[in-house]
């Protein structure tokens, strides 16, 4: 982590994830710039900026879904619990297995409620119907969605309303028992009830796994965050614990964005 940035908060702190001098290319264009920051877990981070600051990038790094587009390259080191995941041995299937993925527009499987939440225990080996099921019903426990769905489990999830079918897919993540939660934009298409629904359960699922979201709503992430990272133009500007990012922020460039002078 930026060592003028680190608080007594953080120090104290499990670090779950540890990043260090991150330089990100697409192609020749490099997008990032030197990120260097510890993440805590089971506490929400925040990565806030402008659009094309680098922040959904910087996201994806942390389970190698750049992986899938051709010509880029990371420099520097990531850690998960103290493995760094761009290693050569590194099995990404695993690794996307512990870290999950919820992307800005939900993205249900056009299969049934039941066979979504299921996919990912199926892709890793559960074949035991009745495990399937104990972990399908668990899963969307955990979202809030079971009661409203225990009764068409084998409807289509693309029936769902909006703010339904983002938690099935939270669900989803959530099936394959991940450790770590990535979150780019997840209510950003959803209306205000929705969004709060969401911002709810992100706060609830704090208490068991460490989770990064992206998130260009400023007051949502003084809402569910419990420290924020500022962007801008593929630097790490600032980074700390939320409530001084939002009132005493160390850098005026973070103030000016914060305060709406650009962005």
């Amino acid at each position: 982590m930026v060592e003028e940035n680190k608080t007594n908060n953080m120090q104290s702190e499990n670090i779950s994830i540890v990043v260090r001098d991150v330089d990100f290319y697409y192609g020749l264009k490099q997008v990032l710039f030197s990120v260097t920051m510890d993440i805590p877990s089971t506490r929400v981070t925040a990565l806030i900026g402008p659009s094309g600051c680098g922040k959904s990038t910087f996201l994806r790094t942390l389970n190698r879904m750049n992986d899938t587009i051709d010509g880029t390259k990371i420099e520097g080191t990531i850690e998960i619990n103290g493995k760094n995941i761009y290693a050569p041995d590194t099995d990404v299937v695993q690794l996307r297995k512990k870290v999950g993925m919820v992307f800005q527009k939900s993205n249900p499987f056009p299969k049934s409620i039941f066979d979504n939440v299921a996919y990912g225990p199926r892709i890793h080996g559960m074949r035991d119907k009745s495990k399937l099921t104990e972990v399908v019903e668990m899963s969307l426990k955990r979202v809030g969605l079971w009661n409203e769905v225990s009764d068409r489990m084998n409807d289509s999830a693309l029936g769902l309303s909006g703010g339904q079918q983002q938690r099935l897919c939270i669900a989803r993540a959530l099936a394959v028992e991940p450790e770590i939660l990535l979150m780019d934009e997840p209510a950003s298409a959803l209306d205000p009830q929705a969004t709060s629904t969401i911002e709810d359960l992100i706060k609830e699922l704090r208490k068991h796994y460490t989770i990064i979201i992206v998130t260009h709503n400023m007051q949502q992430a003084a809402r569910v965050s419990d420290y924020t990272a500022f962007f801008f133009e593929g630097k790490l500007i600032e980074y700390d614990d939320t409530k001084l990012i939002f009132t005493k922020p160390v850098k005026k460039q973070t103030e000016d964005y914060i305060t709406g002078k650009f962005g």
